[in-house]
């Protein structure tokens, strides 16, 4: 977790293409390279004091917190131009306060681990390099879930989460992706849509 301090903090939006998610994007980082943050409740955020206060909103849905943003998902029947402004001042002037986005530390990184087989390692090495920075882009996050059978699962968080491109992206994208450059996979799914 990176060390919150008192600084200077600018925001802007950038819509991705979930038409329910609004990337709020920070001038710093708010969680370590690669790390993300997936807030699908209020319940769910012991590890976000931001996160939690989001929730409070009554238009908020779903947080997601990695890299230098926050993406916040909101109830269909609510329009972006209602609440976006109030939304960026509240991560605003919690950043400018000082505390940090996520509580957690890690000693190492969590996505990988030295008893994965060799095919799980270049599956998330794979996920890690070359899908990761661009789903973040969008505001959101692919993880590596499971393999087996030929099958890669993989949970979509932030604005992949229930965004209506995200199948396209998933076989389209990371499935084609992943079968050419590793013959022992067969085919991707998403867990937990």
């Amino acid at each position: 977790m990176l060390q919150a301090q008192k600084r200077p903090v600018h925001i802007y939006m950038e819509a991705n293409p979930n038409p329910n998610s609004m990337k709020f994007v920070v001038n710093f980082m708010l969680a370590d390279d690669g790390i993300s943050f997936d807030y699908p409740t209020q319940e769910s955020t012991e590890t976000s004091p931001l996160a939690n206060e989001l929730f409070n909103f009554a238009a908020v849905e779903r947080v997601f917190i990695a890299a230098n943003f926050v993406t916040v998902s909101k109830k269909e029947d609510v329009e972006w131009f209602e609440i976006q402004d109030f939304i960026r001042e509240h991560i605003k002037k919690y950043l400018e306060s000082g505390k940090s986005a996520v509580t957690v530390v890690y000693d190492k990184d969590p996505l990988f681990d030295e008893n994965d087989s060799e095919i799980v390692k270049k599956i998330k090495g794979i996920l890690d390099e070359y899908i990761r920075p661009a789903v973040e882009q969008d505001g959101g996050a692919i993880v590596f879930h499971s393999f087996q059978d030929g099958i890669v699962k993989v949970l979509l968080q932030g604005s992949c989460s229930g965004c209506p491109s995200s199948t396209v992206t998933l076989k389209a994208g990371i499935q084609n992706l992943l079968t050419r450059m590793i013959p022992e996979v067969k085919e991707v799914q998403a867990e937990g849509v």
